[in-house]
């Protein structure tokens, strides 16, 4: 298994849902996990999970000419040349030229070996291509010192190294995809990312993605065949409340995530304007960082609500729970969530939520309030009826946490093994009973 984020070094959901599912594997399969960095001295049980910065490159060298893979033929992978847009910046095109030079190369005989170790610092701070490159130059030649039936790898990061490893060892391959670029950058995102992306879902044996929302978008903007996909949706892990009381009388509606377009904290700011129109006696808290701060904010200040509006920055753990230990409404209008594990969180803390149509969570969380992210009017009153009516509040919480009493890690870390049987069986197809319920739209 290739990863890139994994505990302790996690920035978001992807380390989350990655720790969630290997810990429900570890007890049904032999599992090695291989991921670019990890801290000295941690280890996970039941499993043998390898940071490439503790990795000797020069021991590599001696130690793949022991495995049975020693004889197998060098084959290059065959890249599709990306489309470049007239907005690509020149960063941009040399990464993408860096990617086709990748594929041209032989994986194995061209690792910087002028470093003994592989070197990273942030996941994703400065050159993520080349952190991304140079752990797939190293992850290969890992990967060929293993003995294993089946490679998985988690989003684009690690597509590279696994597809380079099916193309040397002829093991099926399986992608799990927890975001895509269409997700980051829209419909008509087509950079080097995509392209990455298409290609590696095109030669992917079978694909799970983390909800049928994710399927569809694979289907259909991708090009992947339905009988390649395999939904499995994310499981949870059950949390201890904190407890914290608000400072302040109002009520209190909770936004959680990135703040970038894929999020939607325009929406959320354009809905706390309506609501706050009908109802006052509430705050709006968004928490997080991205790219659409500083506008919203000036958004906020333009709308003179800035009194009922707060923006905290980034939150680790710890505050987070503290935040949802006082929330009363949460709302995630997302444009694109393959699953949205913030929402089911908040479900945890017996918050009601509202959420977008265009979510993976709506799957799962049918005790919650669903409305097309663009739909600021529906969303609003579906907060001012939270907030007011409080029968229709304990309501919500109570099927909601029906909903979550059938969201497992353990039924996930099934279904994934299902589908590793499915490609040694070399039949990629939906199991009876499980049928890939992809959306239309």
């Amino acid at each position: 298994m290739f990863g890139w984020e994994f505990p302790p070094v996690i920035n978001g959901g992807l380390g989350v849902a990655c720790l969630g599912l290997c810990k429900a594997l570890a007890s049904k399969v032999d599992l090695q996990m291989v991921i670019p960095k990890c801290e000295p001295g941690f280890t996970m049980e039941g499993m043998q999970l390898t940071g490439l910065n503790e990795v000797s490159i020069k021991e590599l060298k001696t130690e793949i000419e022991k495995k049975y893979y020693k004889d197998v033929n060098i084959r290059e992978i065959e890249y599709v040349e990306t489309s470049l847009s007239p907005y690509m910046s020149n960063i941009e095109k040399q990464w993408v030229a860096e990617v086709r030079d990748y594929f041209m190369e032989n994986t194995v005989s061209t690792i910087n070996e002028e470093k003994e170790y592989f070197e990273i610092d942030e996941l994703y701070g400065g050159d993520v291509i080349k952190k991304v490159l140079q752990f797939a130059k190293i992850a290969v030649r890992l990967g060929l010192t293993k003995d294993f039936d089946v490679i998985h790898a988690h989003d684009w990061m690690t597509y590279i190294p696994a597809m380079q490893l099916k193309a040397l060892t002829g093991k099926p391959l399986v992608l799990h995809v927890h975001s895509l670029e269409y997700d980051r950058g829209g419909e008509e995102s087509r950079n080097w990312v995509y392209e990455l992306e298409k290609k590696a879902l095109e030669t992917a044996d079978l694909v799970i993605p983390v909800s049928h929302y994710t399927g569809t978008v694979i289907h259909k903007h991708y090009g992947i065949d339905k009988l390649k996909i395999y939904p499995v949706h994310n499981g949870i892990d059950d949390v201890h409340h904190s407890e914290h009381q608000k400072r302040f009388p109002e009520d209190l509606v909770l936004f959680l995530g990135r703040v970038t377009m894929q999020k939607g904290p325009k929406f959320f700011v354009e809905t706390a304007i309506k609501v706050l129109k009908y109802y006052p006696n509430v705050r709006f808290v968004l928490a997080g960082t991205g790219d659409l701060t500083n506008e919203l904010i000036d958004l906020v200040s333009s709308q003179r609500i800035g009194h009922k509006f707060h923006f905290t920055g980034f939150l680790n753990k710890k505050r987070v729970n503290e935040l949802l230990a006082m929330s009363d409404v949460y709302c995630m209008p997302s444009v694109s969530e393959p699953f949205g594990l913030s929402a089911v969180e908040a479900v945890q803390y017996e918050i009601p939520v509202v959420i977008s149509k265009q979510s993976g969570a709506a799957e799962v969380l049918r005790g919650s309030l669903i409305s097309d992210f663009w739909d600021i009017d529906k969303t609003a009153n579906y907060i001012i009826g939270l907030l007011t009516h409080e029968n229709l509040r304990k309501e919500l919480v109570k099927e909601a946490n029906i909903d979550l009493k059938k969201i497992s890690w353990h039924d996930a870390a099934d279904k994934v093994t299902e589908a590793y049987q499915l490609v040694m069986d070399k039949a990629p197809q939906p199991p009876k009973g499980e049928q890939v319920d992809l959306q239309t739209a």
